[in-house]
């Protein structure tokens, strides 16, 4: 298949460009950058959609860059890189004479309310309730196609958790800390952490990629892409400290968190949502990392 990836060069982008090419596909990157293998937003807009099986679209600017500041710019970058972005690849694919079997958008699981009790799966159903939430309905509102092309294309939306991996995501910031022996839980540790192993969000990405045997609808298929495992953030604290051999004393209370970050953007760290992989493990998707002892062992080589 030949699969066309905006945001390819991301950390979850380079995950699924090594595992499509690994499995024979040709794979087209969309970038702010020209190069070989890659197409700009520009040429997309000006040039419509090329021949392509699958689209994804995993674009959009750092929500947990440490080098911005929460504020009313930040907060408008990371609209219009996620909204924007998914806009102009819905437009290219409804304008398409031939448009692609699979269109996948990449968003999360901050529409659930964090709650200690309530446990989501696919079918759960949420109203938006803060910046977040907003955030990822207006996203996958952007990516829903007319209804002449959902009947062609099969629209699926994932929804991950932390993406856990060597390279980037959460862990490019947790290790250091951990590694000095300062690691420790995040406001009361008791909030859910709902996490996934970059290799198994970037397997569940191919597996809707590929043909299905359903006819497309045109309300988007959800899939939670998280683990199977229901871990809090203490019990990820413990076990990267356990793997580690590192002590996991230094607990950072909820305000300190608020401060550093701004407290619509801590409310990642600090609270959570007990989020269940129901539809996916019913796809058929296996995961490589279900529990967290296998995923941080390869994390961190242990």
């Amino acid at each position: 298949m030949r699969i066309l990836i905006g945001g390819g060069s991301g950390f979850v982008g380079r995950e699924l460009t090594r595992l499509l090419k690994s499995k024979g596909h040709e794979v087209t990157i969309i970038s702010r950058q020209p190069g070989p293998g890659r197409i700009t937003w520009s040429d997309l807009e000006s040039g419509g959609l090329p021949p392509c099986e699958g689209a994804v679209n995993l674009t959009g600017e750092n929500i947990m860059n440490p080098l911005r500041w929460w504020n009313d710019s930040y907060k408008k970058d990371l609209f219009s890189s996620r909204v924007d972005t998914t806009r102009s690849l819905a437009q290219a694919i409804a304008a398409s004479p031939n448009p692609p079997h699979a269109w996948v958008l990449v968003t999360g699981v901050a529409c659930y309310k964090p709650c200690l009790q309530t446990q989501y799966t696919e079918e759960s159903e949420w109203t938006p309730f803060d910046f977040l939430s907003r955030l990822v309905k207006e996203w996958e509102g952007a990516a829903r196609l007319p209804e002449n092309v959902a009947n062609i294309t099969r629209q699926v939306v994932i929804r991950p958790g932390a993406v856990l991996g060597r390279d980037g995501g959460a862990m490019k910031q947790m290790l250091l800390p951990f590694w000095l022996g300062l690691g420790g839980t995040l406001g009361s540790g008791r909030q859910p952490f709902p996490w996934i192993h970059v290799s198994d969000l970037a397997g569940i990405i191919a597996h809707a990629l590929e043909p299905s045997t359903d006819p497309p609808s045109n309300d988007p298929e959800v899939l939670n892409g998280v683990a199977p495992a229901l871990n809090t953030n203490l019990e990820f604290t413990k076990e990267l400290g356990r793997i580690l051999r590192r002590p996991t004393i230094f607990p950072v209370p909820g305000f300190v968190m608020d401060a550093l970050l701004g407290s619509e953007r801590a409310v990642i760290l600090t609270q959570g949502q007990k989020v269940v992989p129901k539809r996916t493990l019913e796809s058929g998707f296996e995961y490589k990392y279900p529990d967290l002892t296998s995923a941080l062992r390869e994390i961190v080589g242990s």
